[in-house]
């Protein structure tokens, strides 16, 4: 059919969020998603909440589990409004099994030359493509990583350490790409210089464990929303969801 400036028309996000939240171990970024609506969790590692009860798909051995579970969502009658994946560092793993059982590759460095991480993408975009799937259903997708210091070489400046995914490269880079929200999960810190003497400053962070979530990114971190969300957002157990709930559509569950 072709297109024509009478056929405009208004468009708006109506979904539930691809939301990404990753950062330094024992944040409670386990925790966060457990506060979004009626969640469902993928554990591809241990790691519940002390005295938290989460509803789970069991133990996760394959990558095959993964998909299972995004299809059980999508074809079941459930009351279930949010999947979340427990982490997808822990996933990759299962993604790279896959691929070599697929191939008969002893581990995926043996194709050589990296091959073996350009054919994983396919695994991926299969699984975001699920993620995505879920969210035009009416179901929020977390996914939680976990984090690592990375070099990045900007064009533009001398290169720099910053946070990023603990992914291979070319699956972090596909997760940040789908992801509507990537929330980096840290600290508030602020850096202080000391004299110690002699003329010489001394600079140590301090911090009163402030928990947040940074939601744009800056030379320390990688970060992004596709929404008018703020910078930034703290984070306190119980009202995790509550501070983000107003800036996305929120699930409804299975339409």
């Amino acid at each position: 059919m072709a297109k024509s400036l009478a056929s405009l028309r208004t468009v708006r996000a109506e979904n539930p969020p691809l939301f990404v939240a990753y950062g330094v171990h024992g944040w409670g970024k386990t925790s966060l998603a457990a506060e979004w609506p009626d969640p469902v969790f993928v554990q591809c590692e241990q790691g519940t909440p002390g005295g938290a009860e989460l509803q789970s798909f069991g133990e996760i051995e394959t990558f095959g589990d993964v998909l299972d579970s995004i299809g059980a969502l999508l074809t079941e009658d459930h009351d279930r409004k949010t999947l979340v994946v427990d982490s997808i560092d822990a996933m990759e793993p299962l993604i790279w099994r896959h691929v070599c059982e697929e191939n008969g590759w002893p581990n995926i460095e043996a194709p050589g030359f990296g091959k073996g991480y350009i054919l994983v993408d396919s695994a991926w975009i299969d699984f975001l493509s699920g993620c995505k799937a879920l969210n035009a259903a009416g179901i929020a997708v977390v996914l939680i990583g976990h984090s690592e210091v990375v070099r990045f070489d900007s064009p533009t400046t001398d290169p720099y350490s910053r946070y990023g995914l603990k992914l291979h490269k070319r699956g972090a880079a596909l997760v940040q790409e789908k992801a509507d929200v990537v929330a980096f999960c840290g600290y508030r810190v602020a850096v202080k210089e000391k004299d110690v003497g002699f003329k010489k400053m001394v600079s140590h962070a301090e911090g009163g464990g402030t928990r947040v979530m940074h939601l744009e990114e800056r030379p320390g971190f990688h970060a992004k929303n596709r929404y008018t969300m703020p910078p930034s957002l703290d984070f306190a157990p119980g009202k995790g969801f509550s501070v983000l709930s107003p800036y996305f559509p929120n699930p409804t569950g299975k339409n």
